[in-house]
């Protein structure tokens, strides 16, 4: 008999591994770590009984007659090995059962935790205490040698449909000379074994005791065997690759690299396998196209089936998991039976949240080594919600960060956090303002052991799906008591609604007499309710707070303009006037006299304010005076005109030089008259607003000199500033400003604005010659240029003069300085008492004591 040691912890061969995992019994299955015991023999086997676990004659269970019957053998698995003894969990039923390492047959060394093992029940004679006796390890279904074994192909593998698959090893041990049998899938590598040819192989036996060769490979070739792989790990340098051949790692050492670029993670690989201290390692390693090693082959056709066990969620989830395919999938194939496949974490179709009798469609996958099935790309279908009975919720994407983002919840107070990873559907960019569904998950904080919620399975929704109102009624009737803001004076960012129910209608609900608020922007038309007028409503409930509120509202009756059936301003005067100012989200509107100027705001507007300009001509109804107008009146229904809709009177000849003594509000907002102010040499002094500029972007300060002409009204007009124009080069160009590479004061570069650009400012690059004018604000005292154009193009110098990347940087740091930082300035210069810059240098200690 030949005396080898065997280890189970070597792998089986796949072969072995596939057929025996695919074997199915009409009893119970019990799967033992990589095991079976549906392949294990349940023998009834009689053993050896020690004393101290004889049968305890005064118990009525006895299992067996030790006169007449055998014992009653059972499986089991290790589940806890201490010093001298341990506990075996029951397979056939639910109990535990300590044993003494004195009841085991065999090396108590070669039993682990998870072993599956054969035994007798009895009972402890001192305790009466049920416990197992006659402890043998069940044989797994193939237990290799530990080390390799030479030996010489005797017998070839014969062609497929030749009825015997198997070939012929022969070896040499202690003198004798033994024969092992090896199939096709025992050879590794894509080579024809010929008889002659000297292999190493693996002994393997298996449940019946037979003995063959496993994991044969051809040695010393001629040309030796390659094998491809994919580089799975690196270290500091050392890594491993994942063979292609079979389910195993190899490791490799850097030096063993033959290629002209550092391997990295993903690479696909080709080696040779050589034995190096008794370890296999990967040699010759070169690069393979990407995509060149297939692990597995991909069935188009798509399965639908039922999650019977979903991924663990988690860090530790993740931790505690040894199962690298942990999931579970059941399906009905195409003859009707139920198949289950497991799955990972990387065959999903994203990271979103599984639960137990979900709907999915997936497709089956196979890998090409050991023939495992598993299901990948796997998405969730419509129908698992309904399945499921989970209540949905709505919202509206309100923030998104990094990775992770907020919803608005249609009946929540609170926002509801989510992350990235739970959106289903793939491959659509999320956004601020985009309408979801999604089910709420409470996950438990072990830091404090609070709950912390959050929205995963994220469904989106077509727009106008979610509805942050009920409707309750509608065509009530009521009389406003508060005025509706159409513009609050906040404007942070807040986590609440950007709503504000700010005006208030009295109304009678039922009998019950109550104020119910309302905004603006839920009023039909534009020209808002006043106090004292009556409205038609739509009665709503806010879902998150039960809150009753006011919307669709109409006015019916106004005491301020009269009656009014369809709620227009039909008695309020249409004025016109020209677009004096434009700013972010309102502007202002010199009235046709050019005497005062009436805010407006965008919403207002009837068109995009992308169409207006300065000098438009538009027409608008007056409305009251509010604070978000800066105390000024209101202008509602503003609409653009052609232009020459809006008379303007004719200029007089001859043109007129003059000093500009008060600018135009818009500028200086401080001043109380809109109107600016042209004073000419002899005292006399002319108006003009902004239709008086013949540039209507020219920025006119105090002190600049003008020529202008006098129109049939007394109000200058065509005025054009007479200014010294400059030159300098472009120095800087950041997003929509820049920065002019002269000295101005305070010895900084000076800074211009993208909208100051004439002609195409996207042509405008550093190094170009500009000419441009320069202005100094007189609220801060700092100067930019305005009316930039360019002159030169020259970029040849800059190529020649472009300045080194730090000093570009420090001198964007140096112009974005505010002016009341403190600096450091060097006024004077230190001399010497010779003249000569600086001081000398100080004379050494040692020369000042030798004196």
């Amino acid at each position: 008999m030949i005396k080898c040691n065997y280890s189970s912890e070597y792998p089986s061969s796949p072969r072995d591994n596939y057929n025996n995992m695919n074997k199915s019994s009409g009893g119970s299955r019990y799967p033992l770590g990589n095991y079976n015991l549906d392949g294990c023999p349940m023998g009834d086997s009689v053993g050896t009984y020690s004393s101290s676990s004889t049968n305890n004659t005064n118990s009525n269970n006895s299992q067996y007659d030790s006169m007449n019957c055998p014992a009653i053998r059972e499986t089991g698995i290790i589940e806890k090995l201490l010093h001298s003894y341990g506990f075996i969990q029951c397979c056939e039923r639910q109990a535990r059962l300590f044993f003494h390492f004195s009841q085991f047959s065999g090396n108590i060394e070669h039993l682990k935790i998870g072993d599956p093992v054969e035994f007798v029940m009895s009972y402890d004679r001192r305790t009466g205490k049920p416990i197992a006796s006659t402890v043998t390890k069940i044989a797994p279904e193939v237990v290799l040698s530990e080390a390799r074994v030479t030996g010489t192909v005797t017998t070839e593998l014969k062609g497929e449909g030749s009825g015997d698959n198997t070939g012929r090893i022969s070896y040499e041990n202690r003198g004798e000379c033994f024969f092992l049998p090896y199939t096709k899938d025992d050879v590794e590598g894509n080579v024809t074994l010929r008889t002659g040819d000297a292999v190493s192989f693996q002994i393997a036996t298996n449940q019946r005791g037979t003995l063959g060769a496993c994991h044969v490979r051809f040695e010393n070739p001629v040309h030796p065997v390659k094998y491809h792989g994919v580089v799975c790990s690196m270290k500091e340098n050392f890594g491993f690759i994942e063979r292609a051949d079979v389910v195993k790692e190899i490791f490799f050492h850097y030096s063993e690299a033959k290629t002209k670029e550092e391997l990295v993670l993903g690479d696909d690989v080709e080696f040779i396998i050589q034995t190096r201290n008794g370890k296999e390692v990967a040699c010759n390693i070169t690069k393979l196209p990407s995509g060149s090693v297939v692990f597995e082959d991909v069935s188009p056709e798509m399965w639908r089936g039922q999650v019977l066990k979903p991924l663990e969620r988690g860090s530790m989830a993740r931790a505690t998991q040894n199962d690298p395919l942990p999931g579970r999938i059941r399906y009905r194939a195409v003859d009707r039976s139920e198949i289950e496949v497991p799955f990972g974490d990387k065959d999903q179709g994203g990271e979103f949240t599984l639960r137990h009798g979900d709907w999915v469609q997936f497709q089956v996958a196979i890998d090409r080594r050991d023939q495992l099935k598993r299901a990948t790309n796997i998405t969730l279908l419509e129908e698992s919600f309904n399945v499921s009975g989970e209540r949905r919720e709505r919202g509206i994407v309100c923030s998104l960060r990094d990775g992770f983002g907020f919803i608005r919840c249609a009946e929540r107070e609170h926002t509801m956090f989510f992350h990235f990873a739970e959106v289903l559907r793939l491959g659509h960019k999320l956004s601020v303002g985009d309408e979801v569904e999604f089910t709420v998950d409470p996950v438990t904080t072990f830091s404090n052991m609070n709950y912390r919620q959050s929205a995963i399975r994220i469904k989106h929704l077509p727009a106008g799906s979610v509805q942050f109102e009920s409707l309750v009624e509608r065509g009530l009737r009521g009389v406003v008591t508060k005025e509706a803001q159409l513009h609050t004076s906040s404007t942070s960012p807040t986590r609440k609604s950007s709503i504000d129910y700010n005006g208030i209608i009295t109304a009678q609900i039922n009998g019950v007499k109550k104020a119910l608020p309302y905004t603006a922007k839920k009023c039909e038309s534009k020209v808002l309710p006043r106090v004292g007028d009556k409205v038609t409503f739509d009665l709503y409930q806010i879902k998150r707070t039960k809150e009753l509120i006011a919307m669709s509202v109409q006015i019916q009756h106004s005491l301020t303009n009269g009656n009014s059936a369809n709620g227009n301003a039909g008695n309020r005067p249409v004025m016109k006037g020209f677009i004096a100012a434009l700013k972010d989200g309102f502007g202002f509107i010199e009235t046709a006299d050019h005497t005062k100027e009436v805010f407006f705001h965008f919403s207002n507007l009837d068109g995009s304010p992308d169409n207006l300009d300065l000098g438009t001509e538009v027409e608008y109804s007056l409305g009251r005076v509010n604070s978000s107008g800066g105390g000024c009146a209101s202008a509602e229904m503003v609409r653009a005109l052609p232009k020459g809709s809006v008379p303007i009177a004719k200029p007089l000849e001859p043109s007129i030089n003059g000093t500009v003594t008060r600018t135009l509000r818009a500028l200086n907002p401080d001043q109380a008259q809109y109107s600016g102010l042209i004073q000419i040499e002899g005292g006399t002094s002319y108006e003009f607003g902004i239709m008086g500029l013949a540039c209507k972007r020219e920025i006119l300060q105090v002190g600049d000199p003008v020529t202008f002409q006098v129109d049939m009204e007394g109000r200058a007009t065509n005025i054009v500033p007479i200014r010294k124009k400059r030159r300098a080069t472009v120095d800087a160009i950041k997003g929509g400003f820049g920065f002019l590479s002269i000295e101005s004061e305070e010895n900084r570069r000076l800074f211009f604005h993208m909208s100051e650009v004439r002609g195409h400012p996207s042509d405008l690059q550093p190094g170009d010659t500009v000419e441009f004018v320069m202005l100094t604000n007189q609220r801060n005292g700092k100067s930019s240029a305005c009316n930039v154009v360019k002159v030169v193009s020259n970029k040849s110098l800059l190529k020649r003069c472009e300045r080194p990347e730090r000093l570009l940087a420090r001198l964007r740091t140096a112009s974005l300085e505010e002016a009341g930082v403190p600096r450091v300035v060097l006024a004077r210069p230190p001399r010497g008492p010779d003249g000569s810059r600086g001081f000398r240098p100080r004379r050494p200690i040692a020369e000042q004591l030798a004196e």
